[in-house]
């Protein structure tokens, strides 16, 4: 599933420095994924835009967003469950120069 910014959010943009896909965008600030821009997602904390979030399946082994947060608001969202299949497609397709294998890292993975 996607990762979500909860309320708690204070605005720091730890977060969003740690994110490999560029997934998160400062409240008001619209996003950008293959050309084209899409309307901000919240107005008034960071957010992350699910088409772009990969759980940092491929990347780490537990979600950097979630790592890096003081306030501890970077949780799974409910509303988008997403298997490690979808995030590692999703993965390839955003960073397609970049060669993932088949044992790349992942939270659903014991590496």
């Amino acid at each position: 599933m996607s990762t979500l910014i909860t309320e708690e959010c204070i605005n720091c943009g730890a977060c969003a420095r740690e994110c490999p896909n560029n997934a998160i965008y400062a409240g008001g600030e619209p996003w950008h994924l293959d050309g084209r821009e899409g309307p901000p997602l919240r107005e008034d904390i960071f957010y992350i835009v699910p088409e772009k979030c990969t759980e940092c399946v491929g990347f780490h082994e537990a979600e950097r967003c979630a790592t890096v947060c003081p306030v501890d608001c970077c949780i799974p969202d409910p509303d988008i469950p997403e298997s490690e299949a979808v995030l590692i497609d999703r993965a390839r397709k955003i960073h397609p120069d970049t060669d993932f294998g088949t044992k790349f890292v992942s939270r659903f993975r014991k590496n």
